[in-house]
């Protein structure tokens, strides 16, 4: 069952807080025998209502008319990893003529890095196919509600959250189940203090969970180069999803390590996605862009 959205009238701080406090109680219970990790992420997270907003309200929507040429396809990465992860679909996608950006996710949270991409969205004209990667997923489902220009969401291994839902809650979806919480190294950042962190998945795990299908060479370069996800928003929770209203196409990554295999199906199933599955690790835009240069194409209408 999914979470229901904060009461009118309730102090979001507040419910963001229980939810914050239930997953390091959760958590740390699980991985008990895990002390200095269950004890690294319990402080933070049992904080986070004291320092955390919850989503915002959609903004209005572009002041750009809806173009009716060819669209704009806009790729947005997840937690762990850069916008360059999009390279072999962005090849793909401009041999076929297609106008490709894919801007940098700041990773500082669902709501900032929502109106992140909901204010570049609006310096676009013109049809906007917007695709996301893991926790990119996430953040294309807030920024697209209410944007006419939006004519196509595709999920690629991602998170497509219902309202008051979370990353940590979507994991938990159809029965699944992900340990990625408990291989999360956490580092401070400027103003961090006790309430929250830089999260990165544990070198030694990150082919596992992450990219269990590509070169080892490659994949200890991905490690190390890892951008980090801040440890709030795996708990922060969605605002009304543009999934609701716009055509959505779904990828399964069949041997994710990250995101339930059973979750991705129950997300794509809620918002009555077009599915494709692939045989593939967390990151199926890179271990088979064919695949999913596909799926953005048929989007597109290309």
């Amino acid at each position: 069952m999914n979470p229901e959205p904060p009461t009118p009238g309730t102090d979001p701080g507040t419910d963001l807080g229980s939810r914050a406090q239930g997953l390091a109680a959760r958590k740390a219970a699980r991985y008990a025998r895990r002390p200095v990790l269950a004890a690294a992420l319990a402080a933070p997270l049992a904080a986070l209502g004291a320092g955390t907003s919850a989503a915002a309200a959609p903004a209005a929507p572009p002041a750009t008319a809806p173009g009716r040429g060819k669209p704009t396809i806009v790729l947005v990465h997840g937690a762990f990893a850069d916008a360059s992860g999009w390279g072999a679909v962005i090849q793909r996608l401009q041999r076929r003529g297609c106008t490709t950006i894919a801007p940098a996710n700041p990773l500082r949270g669902l709501a900032s890095d929502a109106d992140y991409l909901r204010t570049f969205l609006s310096s676009l004209t013109g049809p906007i196919v917007l695709v996301g990667h893991s926790y990119g997923g996430a953040v294309i489902t807030n920024a697209a509600t209410g944007n006419p220009n939006v004519k196509a969401l595709v999920y690629a291994a991602a998170y497509g959250l219902d309202q008051g839902e979370s990353v940590d809650a979507a994991n938990h979806l159809g029965g699944g189940s992900s340990d990625v919480v408990a291989n999360l190294v956490l580092r401070p950042f400027p103003g961090s203090g006790t309430q929250n962190a830089d999260a990165y998945v544990d070198p030694a795990q990150f082919r596992r969970i992450f990219a269990g299908d590509l070169p080892e060479k490659q994949v200890a370069v991905m490690a190390a180069t890892q951008r980090p996800g801040v440890l709030s928003s795996l708990v922060e929770p969605s605002g009304v999803p543009a999934w609701k209203s716009i055509p959505s196409s779904y990828v399964v990554a069949t041997r994710d390590g990250l995101i339930p295999v059973p979750a991705q199906f129950a997300m794509a199933e809620r918002m009555k996605a077009k599915v494709t599955k692939v045989r593939s690790s967390h990151v199926v835009m890179m271990s088979h862009p064919d695949e999913v240069t596909a799926v953005i194409c048929d989007a597109a209408g290309r």
